[in-house]
């Protein structure tokens, strides 16, 4: 993973006068080629390239009243008049809006635009998060915030949908098309099996956006710290029952990114043991229900607890972070 971090220049006095100076410059060579571009066009005349204003543009350096313009690097008006002739270009091929001239001061403002990042090495003062994971919901988080299952959607499902109708008709036409003992694969099955392909990789596209935006807005929130579960994924996929809905869930995919993403930003991850009972304990008495069935959506305890299994479990995930960081200190 490479992380993209943003700073903020702070220049001396004579620093903040060269940039200005650039700014300027670039300013003018950008108006000038787009000016002479627009000159140019309403004259009948056909698109000029930034190779031959750059020609033109030299000329202009060495009269008296442009002299000036050689007191900045070359590399600076030959970069702003290719981003001219590229703005116009892409103009009359419908990519954008006609060009505007550049304004002094936008170009004098961005020098002093905060791109500062605060120091990571502060560790967030907020509570704790503990996070369960499900089928019937992705995540539940112990600040009550609930993250539903994306398959369960219409637009996944319609989707998954066609794929299994794609993958019966590839079936079929290798049937079809069989040759003794072995398979023939013509044009129209190498062509089914490309929208096969593009369908499964849009689908994978959206299942890692869904969790890449659940794990960035826990981990926005700095909490203290997050505990989650070590899952025996491969345990659980042996219920033929249960296996695809695990797969698509994605929950290595899931810890992978609370793990990195809460590790640039200096937050302790806690993994609770896979044998920690998080479902069958009741967070108010401690007891533990271990006639506990999975399709036992709410939790009742002797003590009088009702509760949402999910959401009891994220108490307890909640708790079993806070015990270990009072082990460790």
């Amino acid at each position: 993973m490479i992380k993209t971090i943003r700073v903020m220049l702070i220049p001396n006095n004579k620093q903040k006068t060269k940039l200005f100076q650039y700014a300027n410059t670039a300013r003018f060579a950008y108006n000038w080629a787009l000016g002479r571009e627009q000159e140019n066009y309403k004259n009948g005349g056909k698109f000029i390239s930034d190779k031959d204003l750059r020609k033109e543009f030299t000329q202009l350096k060495k009269t008296d009243d442009y002299a000036w313009l050689n007191n900045v690097s070359n590399n600076v008006t030959k970069q702003a008049i290719k981003d001219a002739c590229e703005a116009y270009r892409d103009f009359f091929k419908g990519y954008t809006k006609f060009p505007r001239f550049k304004s002094k001061k936008h170009s004098v403002q961005k020098f002093y635009q905060d791109v500062e990042y605060e120091d990571c090495t502060e560790i967030p003062s907020n509570e704790g998060i503990g996070i369960d994971l499900g089928i019937k919901d992705l995540s539940i988080c112990s600040d009550g915030s609930t993250y539903k299952n994306i398959n369960k959607t219409q637009r996944v499902k319609k989707l998954e949908k066609r794929k299994r109708r794609l993958q019966r008709s590839i079936s079929r036409k290798y049937e079809k098309n069989k040759k003794g003992g072995s398979y023939c694969k013509t044009s129209n099955i190498i062509k089914s099996e490309k929208e096969l392909l593009k369908l499964n990789h849009r689908l994978t596209n959206i299942r890692q956006n869904y969790l890449h935006q659940i794990t960035s807005e826990i981990v926005k929130r700095e909490p203290s710290f997050i505990c989650i579960e070590d899952l025996n994924v491969k345990g659980i996929m042996k219920n033929r029952h249960l296996s695809k809905a695990i797969q698509q869930q994605c929950f290595g995919e899931f810890r992978r990114q609370i793990e990195y993403k809460s590790a640039w930003n200096n937050i302790p991850v806690i993994i609770a043991d896979k044998f920690f009972p998080s479902s069958k304990l009741c967070s108010c008495c401690g007891n533990i229900k271990k006639d506990l069935k999975l399709s036992d959506r709410i939790y009742k305890c002797e003590c009088g607890n009702e509760i949402d299994r999910d959401y009891q479990a994220s108490l307890n995930l909640k708790r079993y972070g806070e015990m270990v960081l009072q082990s460790v200190t």
